[in-house]
């Protein structure tokens, strides 16, 4: 019986695909528990519809992605942080991603999660620095970020 997934079954076959199982597999357990539906011409087009949402759904973000690097790469887009440094422009504490992210929230509207910001390491010197960022899987940006002294 050919039956469209509804949830991955472990060594059968994952959600959103149609496979050929045992009748009475398909009957007494997939079927009976939510598992997967039966694959009649009607379910099969409505799986289809949901396919081509969901590449829609990617490609939007993918476009979204691209259009956000543009405005995060231009020239104008520099974080600016401030922190209390010492003399030698070493930095008490340091720079992390959550302040970079809350900075390009509240001074250029860009929401981006602090997941996304890879910093290797913590800044712990003044000046220019540039750091990655994950827009997308296939779409990264680098942010320019300046860390200025903070005047007592």
């Amino acid at each position: 019986m050919k039956v469209i997934f509804l949830a991955d079954v472990k060594g059968k076959g994952k959600k959103g695909e149609v496979k050929n199982v045992a009748d009475g597999y398909a009957q007494n357990f997939l079927i009976k528990n939510g598992l997967a539906k039966e694959a009649t011409t009607g379910n099969l087009s409505e799986l289809s519809g949901q396919n081509k949402a969901k590449e829609k759904l990617a490609k939007e973000q993918l476009e979204y992605a691209k259009q956000l690097k543009e405005k995060i790469e231009q020239e104008d887009t520099v974080v600016e942080v401030y922190a209390k440094a010492g003399d030698d422009n070493r930095v008490f504490g340091s720079i992390t991603n959550k302040q970079i992210a809350e900075v390009l929230s509240k001074e250029f509207n860009i929401d981006i999660d602090k997941r996304k910001i890879e910093m290797n390491a913590p800044i712990k010197a003044l000046g220019y620095v540039r750091i990655p960022v994950k827009l997308h899987h296939d779409v990264s940006a680098n942010v320019t970020v300046l860390v200025k002294k903070e005047e007592r």
